[in-house]
């Protein structure tokens, strides 16, 4: 079997990664329906309108760069995509049977790394889907933070900053997927508690990075103001439950000693868990 490197001509950043890679130079060309997804694919959203250009491009000129694949570990008769998926699509949409292909012979972290920069170079994936693909890199193959920076060209507080996205609420995940939320402007909800109702009023309102900041300091100051003027017993009481339940508490008590108990929940997991403590124990 005839083998070669593959040259320059994808990117500096997959040619690089790809490099001393062995690959088969006697496929050309496979059926699309040959083809799979790649499971490593950080890429979870495509533009409709960037996807139907590419696809009216394929159209008038074909495939210009062949698709970077590997052999298929659930199917030996297909190909898993490790760069490419989106001409792959669009291929489809422009009525190809076939497409070229470069194979290699890669295992899953190459297959990660290939889909990341690949993403990341053309500036393809959203926010979230970066903080995702940063986060299976450390997760999974035990990269940590400066290894991460160093391998996708980024500083160290980029990567922190995309990684503590994802502890935001899922619905303000969902603003930052669909671009109605900027990374900027999400990186300033990070730890608050009220992050859904603030990430609204700064889409409501179209303000700025700098002007959410300022709303955000706003309830900070309410709510040190709040704490101030309350009852350090009760301050003490709503700690210990939240440390118990790891779920936001807040304790209204009047004078009389009547009052309203609040438990603040962000996804039905944590609604589900609020509803098992008071069944068990009641």
């Amino acid at each position: 079997m005839d083998t070669t490197k593959i040259k320059k001509g994808l990117g500096r950043g997959l040619s690089s990664l790809i490099g001393e890679t062995k690959t088969e130079i006697n496929i050309n060309k496979v059926s699309i329906s040959d083809l799979q997804s790649n499971k490593f694919q950080p890429r979870k959203l495509f533009e409709e309108d960037s996807l139907q250009e590419l696809t009216n491009s394929i159209k008038e000129r074909g495939i210009i760069q062949p698709i970077i694949v590997r052999k298929s570990s659930d199917n030996n008769f297909k190909y898993e995509i490790i760069a490419g998926e989106r001409r792959w699509l669009a291929a489809q949409k422009a009525g190809l049977h076939e497409v070229p292909v470069v194979v290699t012979n890669v295992d899953d972290l190459k297959s990660l790394e290939f889909a990341i920069i690949e993403n990341v170079q053309r500036k393809d994936l959203n926010a979230v889907e970066e903080a995702h693909g940063y986060q299976r890199l450390i997760v999974e193959f035990s990269y940590d933070q400066e290894k991460v920076a160093k391998f996708v060209g980024k500083s160290r507080s980029h990567i922190t900053n995309f990684l503590r996205l994802l502890n935001l609420p899922k619905i303000v995940l969902k603003l930052i997927e669909s671009k109605k939320l900027s990374p900027g402007h999400a990186k300033v909800l990070v730890g608050l508690n009220n992050a859904e109702l603030i990430a609204n009023k700064i889409i409501e309102k179209k303000l700025s990075v700098r002007q959410a900041e300022n709303l955000v300091k706003i309830f900070k100051i309410k709510k040190q103001s709040h704490k101030k003027n309350k009852d350090s017993n009760i301050l003490a009481l709503e700690s210990s439950i939240i440390e118990k339940i790891g779920l936001s508490v807040l304790i209204k008590n009047k004078k009389n000693n009547s009052g309203t108990l609040m438990l603040e929940y962000k996804d039905l997991d944590q609604l589900n868990k609020i509803i098992e403590i008071i069944k068990s124990n009641y």
